[in-house]
């Protein structure tokens, strides 16, 4: 009797398995696709620099994609397909040619950044992955090949003098121009040089030199030692020059690059980590961005410091 008991249960538990097995079929044909797409342009680096990119990054970030036999196995492939499509959005050596050498240089950077941050790979994917991590001596080719790619900007006043009376003439030509606003709503804010200043930086690939202002509810959270997360309402600015070395030695800055702002709204910024972002660039003040989506390209850069708030700037105290 005891026997004829179990029967029922086994027998539930084979059509359980069999309904499982039919439904794993069914999902392999529920595949994102996985573009095809040509090389345009791959990106020109030294052997031994190429050789981690392709070990490391092309899979997801060229058009070069090779995928394992495990990757093709749903839901393993739903995975791999969102980091693929996702990684060549924001960074395609294949297509390194679309960018500008401005771009090139940010897109390097943001790249060595994010491996020294933690950031890339992804711990998701080297797991399953393991030939993708990055060990020490990698890690110390890419800022060497980043550290050559730097040109220190020579005096050129001539040049910002003649930048900053183009201004100053459009300004006069167009003084109904109005403040500019960004694509997500943002506006500039001019008021910006009169909040205090968090903090200094610059970045060597680029040669600019950064400062970093905060608000009045910025200035009081870092007083509070409440900036994770940073309180509603906090306003960031970071204003970029080009760097300017002298004769002797000395930095400073130069032209005017652009100034950016991130607002702290939680609920009307959920999509951004919480953060509203925006950029004007050049002495003219255009917004940056072809559409509202360029926020997704700001918050992604500053994914790595997410234990942070996504913040990258380390406030002065008094």
């Amino acid at each position: 009797m005891r026997s004829n008991a179990k029967l029922p249960g086994r027998k539930a538990l084979a059509s359980t398995g069999l309904i499982f097995l039919v439904v794993l079929i069914i999902l392999q044909f529920l595949r994102p696709e996985i573009r095809r797409k040509p090389i345009t342009g791959d990106i020109p680096v030294p052997d031994n620099v190429k050789q981690i990119f392709r070990r490391a990054c092309y899979d997801c970030h060229s058009n070069e994609t090779k995928l394992g036999w495990a990757d093709q196995i749903v839901p393993v492939y739903w995975q791999v397909a969102r980091h693929v499509n996702t990684g060549r959005a924001h960074l395609n050596f294949s297509e390194w040619d679309k960018l500008t050498p401005a771009e090139q240089k940010q897109k390097l950077w943001e790249s060595v950044n994010h491996v020294l941050l933690g950031a890339m790979p992804r711990a998701d994917y080297s797991f399953v992955h393991p030939a993708a991590r990055l060990f020490p001596a990698d890690i110390a080719v890419l800022k060497d090949y980043l550290a050559g790619l730097v040109d220190n900007h020579p005096s050129d006043t001539a040049k910002i003098n003649a930048e900053e009376r183009q201004y100053q003439e459009w300004l006069h030509n167009d003084p109904d121009r109005g403040i500019p606003v960004a694509l997500n709503g943002i506006s500039y804010d001019p008021d910006y040089k009169n909040w205090q200043v968090l903090s200094t930086s610059d970045r060597f690939e680029s040669a600019t030199m950064r400062v970093i202002f905060g608000n009045d509810i910025a200035i009081e959270a870092v007083k509070n030692n409440n900036t994770r997360p940073w309180p509603e309402g906090s306003r960031i600015a970071k204003a970029l020059w080009t760097q300017i070395i002298d004769s002797a030695g000395n930095a400073r800055t130069g032209a005017f690059v652009q100034v950016d702002f991130m607002i702290k709204n939680s609920q009307k910024y959920a999509s951004t980590g919480g953060w509203g972002f925006a950029r004007f660039k050049t002495l003219k003040k255009t917004p940056y961005g072809n559409t509202v989506l360029f926020a997704t390209e700001c918050i992604n850069c500053h994914r790595p410091m997410k234990n942070q708030d996504y913040v990258f700037t380390i406030p002065f105290k008094n």
